[in-house]
């Protein structure tokens, strides 16, 4: 046997498994988005082309929720990249002294996302949530009800956000903290020598070294919260109003609620293309493969 034929045999086994389990769900998936299906199994399909995607694009609440979509994975990824990337230099000044904190930073992604839900829903709860009774004994509001932080429409959208932020800004630090032990030390010394200080550092041979680590972890955390769906399920269940109804909430309602799976299917590949076109150009724009680090 030739190597070429061993080679293709032994790649046989994975070829198989994302063909059954990733390719054919995915075609099925965006097939049906061409078709008028019955929610009931086994009910008749109707061919009906485009018709879907017009239904979608014209619909009030998939363009609501995709404005929400965006509006919640920005406030989502910035705040976690932010807070991350502070934490990741704190650590990475600390060296070894930050062991003890590294590992109590971590625990938050040991937590489901539904218990984390559940856990600052009880925290943010508008009558007597802990948060609005110290704010009230701080002498920051007036009365332990002011904020209304899952009810105010105007503001229950950053609100669901606070769990999201809280569960995976570890995430980020992880992965940001091993980009910064491949940055070479005897760069960032030279540029200390010759008068650099933090912000010149940062921006200038930080930020630019870790690009391609920063473009991993913005693709996939931006990815996993543009699909957040179970944590927001848990907190308002996509009320008040609707103002915290997401992409991912919408497609599962149109899906079971209200029993159109050739809609639910035409919102959820219009979803997966803007993923991916979200996808190449954070890689073409930040991690820039091939390109110069200044």
């Amino acid at each position: 046997m030739s190597d070429r034929r061993f080679a293709l045999m032994l790649m046989l086994p994975a070829a198989i498994f994302l063909a059954v389990f990733v390719a054919w769900p995915l075609v099925k998936f965006v097939a049906d988005s061409f078709f008028e299906i019955s929610p009931i199994a086994g009910g008749p399909r109707e061919f009906v082309g485009f018709d879907n995607y017009a239904a979608a694009f014209a619909s009030e609440a998939f363009q609501g929720a995709s404005v929400r979509t965006i509006l919640y994975t920005a406030i989502v990824v910035t705040a976690e990249f932010v807070l991350g990337l502070a934490v990741a230099l704190l650590f990475t000044a600390l060296g070894r002294r930050s062991n003890g904190f590294r590992t109590l930073f971590m625990y938050p992604l040991m937590i489901a996302p539904v218990v984390a839900g559940l856990l600052w829903r009880f925290l943010l709860i508008d009558n007597f949530g802990i948060v609005n009774q110290l704010l009230f004994e701080w002498g920051v509001i007036a009365s332990p009800d002011q904020i209304q932080w899952l009810s105010d429409p105007s503001i229950a959208l950053l609100s669901v956000a606070i769990p999201d932020i809280w569960l995976t800004t570890s995430f980020i630090t992880l992965v940001l903290f091993a980009g910064l032990q491949n940055v070479p030390g005897d760069v960032v010394e030279a540029a200390r020598i010759d008068g650099a200080n933090f912000w010149r550092l940062l921006f200038s041979i930080i930020i630019p070294l870790l690009r391609p680590v920063i473009a991993v972890a913005l693709i996939v955390r931006g990815i996993d919260a543009a699909r957040a769906f179970d944590i927001i399920l848990i907190q308002t269940d996509g009320g008040p109003q609707g103002s915290t109804t997401t992409l991912s909430l919408l497609i599962y309602r149109t899906m079971t609620r209200f029993g159109d799976p050739g809609l639910a299917s035409a919102m959820g590949t219009v979803y997966l293309l803007a993923m991916l076109a979200v996808s190449i150009a954070a890689i073409a724009l930040i991690w820039r493969p091939g390109g110069n680090a200044r």
